[in-house]
């Protein structure tokens, strides 16, 4: 979806359309969730620092979130996408893969899916998504950033190592800001550089993910859609209004996040044995502390002592606080059995 949250402001709001908004945040505190388009020209991005969005944008207007009907708008374009498949893996309340190989409404090309796909959601929800087609998940990823908003690009079976070679590492979806640095100090800078490395070269330098590395600078990607996605963590974070100093605030800060984190797990039966606590500063420098147990976290009695064991092992505070994220990680989900896939015409 197009700057789905800011997106879906708009549409709920008049008086917001064409105008730069930030979802979230304020103009003193918190980080950008959500950018709009007409914010984005100014250099406003999601996760950014709501007082440095202001700087760039002075006219941004901050928005407070409304994450139920974010999620009643997911769901809409949830049963969107089952009308035409069945294997559908969300990325998150926006985003999702799509296999549409034997699809519901048999459809030989997978880019007429995807435009009929676009046009049922726009009458739908009133939202326009971006759709990105090609014959493995890693460039339909990067086709569908390519043509925002309300894009469709398609990247055939021959044109997908030309279309790699040619993009900057931090282009390339998991790829993030310090990995491609990593990446440029080693003289890495497009997809062509890093086709031209060893696996033995990449994995020396980036563990097991340096084989994922190898493959998708040759446009190789084999992962299936998979319906069931493995959570691989649970947690929450927040943002204060003012900077936490004392430990009495940490811990008043701290247990609101525990309390949503347990909820979760007994909602959903997800047990797990890694806490993360996630802390950062006022100078917006980050940390995180995580223990993992033998066993896993069966009450919140246990999360909340090993959350706090982490909280303490931080204080005496060099400077106050601003976030505090609680995160429960090694769960108990089972991976799901997976299948090859068929051809489809793009």
């Amino acid at each position: 979806m197009d700057a789905f949250y800011a997106s879906v402001e708009q549409r709920d709001n008049p008086d917001l359309r064409g105008k730069p908004i930030a979802v979230g945040g304020s103009q003193q505190r918190g980080v950008v969730a959500a950018a709009s388009y007409e914010a984005r020209r100014f250099g406003v991005r999601s996760a950014m620092a709501s007082s440095i969005a202001i700087r760039k944008c002075p006219d941004l207007i901050f928005v407070k979130p409304r994450f139920d009907i974010y999620k009643a708008v997911s769901q809409q374009i949830r049963a969107v996408f089952a009308q035409f498949t069945q294997l559908i893996e969300p990325l998150s309340l926006d985003e999702a893969y799509l296999d549409v190989t034997a699809n519901l409404t048999h459809s030989l090309s997978a880019t007429a899916t995807a435009l009929a796909i676009k046009e049922q959601i726009k009458q739908e929800t009133q939202l326009t998504a971006s759709a990105g087609v090609s014959y493995n998940k890693f460039l339909a990823k990067l086709a569908s950033d390519y043509n925002k908003p309300d894009g469709l690009y398609v990247i055939k079976p021959h044109q997908g190592l030309t279309f790699v070679e040619s993009l900057k590492v931090e282009q390339f979806h998991g790829v993030g800001r310090v990995t491609a640095s990593r990446m440029n100090q080693l003289g890495i800078f497009t997809g062509m550089d890093l086709r031209q490395q060893s696996e033995a070269f990449l994995t020396q330098h980036f563990g097991k993910v340096g084989h994922h590395y190898y493959s998708i600078a040759r446009a190789i990607d084999n992962r299936p859609v998979t319906p069931n996605r493995v959570r691989k963590s649970v947690g929450s974070e927040n943002t204060f209004e003012h900077d936490l100093v004392t430990y009495s605030e940490l811990i008043a800060g701290l247990s609101p996040l525990i309390d949503k984190v347990w909820a979760y797990c007994e909602r959903t039966n997800v047990l797990g044995k890694t806490v993360t606590l996630k802390v950062k500063y006022a100078d917006f420098s980050q940390i995180t502390r995580s223990r993992s147990l033998l066993s896993f976290v069966t009450d919140q009695p246990t999360l909340k002592r090993v959350a706090t064991e982490l909280l303490d092992s931080i204080v005496p505070l060099s400077q106050g606080v601003r976030l505090l994220g609680v995160s429960l990680a090694n769960l108990n989900e089972q991976d799901q059995s997976r299948s090859g896939q068929l051809t489809l015409n793009l």
